[in-house]
């Protein structure tokens, strides 16, 4: 299938499947919407529609048309990263169209993510306003939003969208092991982006070629001291074994990571003295990188971030703090919100309530141990 006759084909699978037809919508960068690939049907909130029930919670909801046909909408997934949702306008519903419809959008989500790397179209209509500069550098070398498998998993948010500096994540999944990376790099312009770029590159091409840790966080030391001298950045890396719940990480001048187990933040479970920035001040620090490590417990959640969530301003002048930021994961986690959709809602929180603004790059990444039960 050529790109341009990705809707040519979605009408052909809504021929053989024997429905009026299929619509596939895309969340927007922000996930506040829901952005038909047709231009004859309109943009869904996600806060506000049955659409968006379905790409919030992961389950199908049923409707109807304003024909009076019934319409179902099915959860648009590749892997464990939600994509948006398709619509499925059906004269009836009954159990063999349900299956086939599953299966269609099963296949819609490879087809989507196979597109949308190189298609143009599908990156436009998922933006709501124009992307500056350092952030469309840096927006193409993240991974996706959530990673996963049966054993664990990572997922991020990233604000102000459209105008992000230095601020980044990454995270990988081998068959043993989670990796995953907090980064912030000075100052908040093209050469933060760019800092963090090469530093994602370094991290990944040490990983790749097997190394530790320790020796990870000094390949980043070496090229960004060698190419860029006036630059740093702050970083977590962690590693976590899908086995056994081993958590291993290294902390770079960053804030330290939180705990949250069962109901509660475990104070002071991740914290510890942290090491010089990646990149200049390692070079005035001789000591070896320090390697933490715990055991986590099966449903842990480890939270990572950089300070403009926690520093972001209150109504009342206060930050929004530690506190607060736990709280409102550890309510969400008790109402059986998943992951992904509490990070969603937390960020939007920060950006749209009246009691409080982004002062920085504002970015949280979230890795859930879940090993499945003997």
């Amino acid at each position: 299938m050529a790109a341009e006759d990705f809707a040519v084909t979605v009408s052909h699978c809504a021929a053989a499947l024997g429905v009026e037809q299929i619509v596939v919508y895309l969340a927007d960068l922000q996930q506040r919407h829901l952005m038909p690939l047709t231009e004859n049907a309109p943009p869904l909130d996600i806060d506000d529609s049955l659409a968006g029930w379905a790409y919030r919670t992961l389950t199908p909801r049923v409707g109807e048309s304003a024909a009076g046909a019934m319409v179902l909408w099915l959860p648009l997934v590749d892997g464990v990263e939600r994509l948006g949702v398709i619509s499925v306008h059906t004269p009836s519903l009954d159990p063999v169209t349900l299956r086939r419809s599953r299966s269609m959008a099963t296949l819609l989500a490879m087809m989507t993510t196979s597109k949308r790397a190189y298609r143009e179209s599908f990156v436009q209509r998922i933006r709501t306003e124009p992307m500056q500069l350092p952030a469309e550098m840096l927006r193409a070398y993240l991974p996706p939003r959530t990673i996963g498998n049966a054993s664990a998993l990572s997922t991020a948010v990233l604000e102000p969208a459209y105008e992000i500096g230095g601020d980044a994540f990454d995270h990988a999944l081998t068959a043993t092991t989670l990796h995953a990376a907090m980064l912030d790099s000075m100052g908040h312009d093209l050469a933060s982006g760019l800092t963090s770029v090469v530093t994602l590159a370094a991290c990944r091409n040490a990983r790749r070629t097997g190394a530790d840790l320790p020796d990870l966080v000094t390949c980043v030391d070496d090229v960004l001291s060698r190419w860029l001298p006036d630059q740093f950045c702050t970083g977590v890396l962690l590693r976590l074994e899908l086995a056994t719940g081993l958590l291993r990480w290294v902390n770079c001048g960053h804030p330290p990571p939180l705990l949250i187990r069962g109901r509660r933040l475990v104070d002071g479970a991740l914290a510890g003295p942290a090491d010089p920035p990646m990149g200049a001040p390692a070079t005035l620090f001789d000591a070896p990188r320090t390697v933490h490590e715990t055991t986590l417990e099966p449903g842990d959640r480890v939270l990572l971030y950089t300070d403009g969530v926690t520093e972001a301003r209150m109504r009342d002048g206060s930050e929004f703090g530690l506190d607060r930021f736990a709280e409102s994961v550890i309510r969400a986690t008790a109402g059986g919100e998943l992951a992904p959709e509490t990070l969603r809602r937390l960020i939007h929180w920060l950006l749209d309530s009246e009691h409080s603004r982004l002062r920085d790059d504002a970015t949280i990444l979230m890795v859930e141990w879940r090993p499945p039960a003997p």
